[in-house]
């Protein structure tokens, strides 16, 4: 079982919609999920979260093109992309319109599901992001998000998972592959690549 396929489950088992989005949102470009929601059991605490947002790296353009599509459709009082900092996503780089959707759409207090919310963040914007997070959890918001980002799992007080062949184990930031690559390539690159390109 993959991370991806984890989060996707348990955000279909909260009432998510697959490829992301708010619950408002129920459109699929592609079926192509796992029905490991079915077996899932969630148990809910006694506060109510006020927003909620699932967030794939992977189809976010397609939530994307979703919104353009109601935004077109007769009728409707309010823009969503208004709550995205009312420029068209498709109209932004891969990541200003991730960020457009970390600053402006998430709105605290809320349950925040992100599934490699880092793939075209540069470090800075990951650090950014890191701010970000912090002001929403300062505003009662949770997050569960699955990364390869050493930077993300950095937040002070992260619960760390690590799922690998034996399961689902707790564990600390030093102890993930990611940050054990990224420290060895920093303290010897030389090495490293050496041993990688080796003939």
């Amino acid at each position: 079982m993959g991370k991806s396929t984890l989060l996707e489950a348990l955000a279909v088992a909260l009432g998510f919609n697959l490829e992301g989005g708010s619950k408002n949102f129920s459109f699929s470009s592609y079926a192509s999920h796992s029905n490991l929601h079915e077996f899932m059991q969630v148990v809910r605490g006694s506060n109510r979260p006020r927003d909620g947002y699932f967030f794939r790296a992977e189809t976010f353009y397609n939530v994307a093109t979703q919104i353009e599509k109601l935004d077109q459709e007769p009728g409707s009082s309010r823009r969503i992309i208004d709550s995205y900092g009312g420029k068209s996503l498709h109209e932004q780089s891969h990541g200003e319109a991730f960020f457009a959707a970390f600053m402006e759409r998430f709105s605290g207090n809320g349950l925040y599901i992100l599934d490699e919310p880092e793939a075209a963040l540069s470090p800075i914007r990951q650090l950014s992001m890191l701010a970000r997070i912090d002001e929403l959890v300062e505003q009662g918001s949770q997050f569960i998000i699955s990364t390869h980002a050493p930077l993300l799992m950095a937040y002070p007080d992260a619960k760390i998972f690590e799922l690998d062949a034996e399961g689902i184990a707790d564990t600390r930031l030093e102890n993930t592959q990611h940050y054990r690559i990224m420290k060895q390539f920093f303290e010897d690159r030389g090495s490293l690549l050496h041993h990688l390109f080796q003939k």
